[in-house]
């Protein structure tokens, strides 16, 4: 500190120091608006991100089955309800974005083939669905994959 003010119009403030002049108080080794993040993230945090990512960031990424994504937005009719709900009984469901970019993500196992048809039923039709394969986008998913993906369907 000098003893010259760098600001010669400010007047002294209660707890300014003066050159030489021993503070009352030691701020903390910790400040307070600082938030406590854990060293390492949480399975659930590891969970939402991208396969992608996961594989270049872990060492060992964890081996995922072969699946099947129904991406879907907010559309205007009845059967949007009820889409969302036979989307959320999944166990990998994700939502993401907000407003007129928010989607609807749902993984379906082979072995699961029949609630995917079901879902596929309702969001199907709409120009605002898409499916990945493997969490990827693949050329005639829609066209190729899912009418293959339809002879599992019990008889």
């Amino acid at each position: 500190m000098t003893d010259t003010p760098k600001h010669p119009d400010r007047q002294p403030q209660e707890g300014d120091t003066v050159a030489g002049e021993t503070p009352h108080f030691r701020p903390g080794d910790r400040f307070w608006p600082y938030a406590q993040l854990a060293e390492e993230p949480s399975n659930e945090e590891l969970a939402l991100l991208d396969a992608d990512l996961q594989d270049a960031l872990m060492e060992n990424p964890p081996r995922r089955p072969f699946s099947y994504t129904v991406v879907f937005a907010p559309f205007d009719a009845p059967e949007y309800e009820q889409a969302v709900e036979l989307a959320l009984t999944r166990s990998d469901y994700l939502k993401t974005g907000t407003g007129t970019r928010l989607r609807h993500r749902a993984r379906f196992r082979p072995d699961q083939v029949v609630s995917m048809h079901r879902l596929w039923e309702l969001v199907g039709p709409k120009t605002v669905s898409d499916v990945l394969v493997d969490d990827r986008p693949v050329p005639y998913a829609r066209e190729l994959w899912l009418p293959l993906l339809w002879y599992l369907l019990p008889r």
